[in-house]
C-alpha cells in the first residue's frame, strides 16, 4: 500500500490556485478537465517533490473543481494537511505579506496554522528543531481557529 494523494474540493479555482501555489509554494504537476463529469483536478507537489513527482510517485494534493457551484463547509472536520518548512518565521511572513492570516503563529518556533480559501486548515511545521523563540510571533495572538 501506498499514500498517493490528499484531496480538497475547492469552490473558485483561480483564488484555490493563487493561495496553494502563490502563496504557500505548491507546485501544480498534471490537470485533468472532465467535460462529461464537469469538474477539473488540478495536482498539487510540494517544491521539493515536484522535479520527480512523476518518477517518485510523491504524494500530491489533488484540488477538485465542479463547475456547477457548491457550498462546502465543514473544512475543518477533515482536519488539516501538514507541511515542513525550512524556516518557519520566513514562511509565515512571506504568507502574511500575501494577505494570508496566520491562524496559530509560531510562538513556539516550530508550528503555525493558515486556512486555504476554502477554510483547509494547514498545519506548517519547521524542518529540524525548532527556532529561538522571536518577535512578532512570540506574543501575537490566535485569530479565529484552525
Amino acid at each position: 500500500m501506498r499514500y498517493l494523494h490528499t484531496m480538497v474540493r475547492v469552490s473558485d479555482l483561480d483564488q484555490s490556485l493563487d493561495f496553494y501555489c502563490n502563496k504557500l509554494g505548491l507546485v501544480e504537476t498534471r490537470r485533468m478537465e472532465n467535460e462529461k463529469g464537469r469538474f477539473t483536478l488540478v495536482f498539487l507537489a510540494a517544491p521539493d517533490d515536484a522535479p520527480t513527482a512523476k518518477e517518485t510517485k510523491a504524494p500530491l494534493m489533488e484540488l477538485t473543481y465542479n463547475w456547477d457551484p457548491e457550498t462546502y463547509t465543514g473544512g475543518r472536520n477533515f482536519g488539516h494537511l501538514a507541511f515542513e518548512v525550512d524556516d518557519i518565521y520566513a514562511t509565515c511572513q512571506k504568507l502574511m505579506d500575501a494577505g494570508v492570516t496566520i491562524n496559530r503563529p509560531p510562538r513556539d518556533g516550530h508550528m503555525a496554522f493558515v486556512k486555504s480559501p476554502d477554510g483547509i486548515s494547514f498545519e506548517l511545521l519547521q524542518k529540524g528543531s525548532s527556532k529561538e523563540a522571536a518577535e512578532p510571533w512570540a506574543s501575537m495572538e490566535n485569530t479565529g481557529s484552525w
